[in-house]
């Protein structure tokens, strides 16, 4: 029990709490148009790097649905991209990057540009942290029961996207490259790492009170490569977590990983395990100590659809999981074509006992 009486704190440390705390994966983002209306007046970078209008992003849907948890609004590709890889988001095709496919690459990459490169991000968490601990309402939200979740991407995950250039499916470049050049995937891998435990730390000083890694692609690995590039990387992050800042939760998302999310759950040391919409969450949990808190993982798309099959599945859900310490979301993000009052009625769903 920690000594906070935040929702979602509280299962982080290992509580099962009665309805489960919520949040939602791309919670702020298109399906709200007060996201859209900002969306129109700069582009992706500038509203992640504007202290004014992360904070405004990231707090509006605790306004107007209450969550649990308040997820910075950020994004994973900004640890490169503060790193000196040229990053743009260009509409319909998404972020584009100057592919990294070499050590000599490598020495394009500055670390030490990261801390500075960074430091709209930290200022926008001291305005959300201050916000989330103050005497006032929060919209439907009361005061004190939201917690600030700061994020990264996991190494592999991101380094899809440097190595690629560009988003894809099966990302059939990179893994090529880890296997016909590991002497420089695994440079890149150890880099990440450190810059990512690093940025976390700085993240969680500048008010984060949990972090969630992201493994977005962790499913395209076959089983000893998901040990080297997903496992081993994300127990060093939470080895120097750990070391640094005691006592704060940290959240893993192995998305797809399938029966690997069990090791990854046991070995990796995170409080927390996210699952995705192909996981069996009840026969995970029994797998799994008791100690460590799932999270999900109702499929984004009976969101999309809403009405009662939505309901039902999103009961069924948190059901399965009462008695052990669960935080309700998704197994992805929020669908951008998705009607925000679906949104609201799944989150007074999830608190309907």
């Amino acid at each position: 029990m920690t000594e906070t009486g935040k929702p979602l704190l509280r299962a982080l440390a290992g509580e099962a709490i009665w309805p489960p705390p919520v949040w939602l994966m791309r919670q702020a983002g298109r399906f709200l148009p007060e996201f859209r209306a900002l969306r129109e007046k700069a582009d992706f970078i500038t509203r992640c790097m504007t202290p004014d209008m992360a904070t405004e992003i990231t707090l509006q849907p605790i306004r107007r649905f209450g969550m649990d948890g308040a997820i910075l609004f950020s994004d994973i590709l900004i640890l490169p991209w503060a790193m000196g890889q040229s990053l743009e988001f260009i509409h319909g095709r998404g972020p584009v990057l100057e592919p990294v496919r070499s050590l000599h690459d490598l020495e394009r990459l500055d670390v030490k540009r990261v801390e500075a490169a960074t430091m709209p991000v930290m200022e926008t968490l001291q305005r959300l942290r201050t916000i989330v601990d103050g005497p006032d309402p929060i919209g439907v939200a009361k005061p004190g029961q939201v917690t600030l979740i700061g994020f990264a991407g996991a190494p592999f995950t991101v380094a899809c996207y440097m190595v690629e250039g560009h988003g894809s499916r099966e990302f059939d470049v990179t893994r090529g490259l880890a296997y016909s050049d590991p002497e420089f995937f695994d440079r890149l891998i150890d880099i990440l790492t450190i810059a990512t435990a690093d940025m976390l730390c700085n993240q969680i000083v500048a008010g984060a009170e949990a972090v969630m890694l992201f493994d977005s692609w962790a499913g395209l690995l076959p089983p000893s490569e998901f040990r080297r590039h997903v496992i081993a990387p994300a127990q060093r992050i939470v080895k120097i977590i750990n070391e640094r800042h005691p006592g704060v939760p940290i959240i893993g998302f192995p998305r797809l990983a399938g029966l690997m999310a069990v090791e990854y759950g046991r070995e990796t040391g995170v409080n927390a395990m996210a699952l995705d919409t192909s996981a069996d969450m009840k026969a995970i949990a029994e797998q799994l100590p008791n100690t460590l808190t799932l999270q999900g993982n109702l499929d984004p798309l009976r969101v999309l659809a809403g009405g009662e099959g939505m309901r039902a599945e999103a009961r069924a859900i948190r059901d399965a999981m009462k008695g052990r310490p669960h935080i309700f979301n998704l197994g992805h993000g929020v669908v951008p074509a998705t009607p925000p009052e679906h949104v609201g009625d799944l989150i007074a769903t999830i608190r309907d006992i």
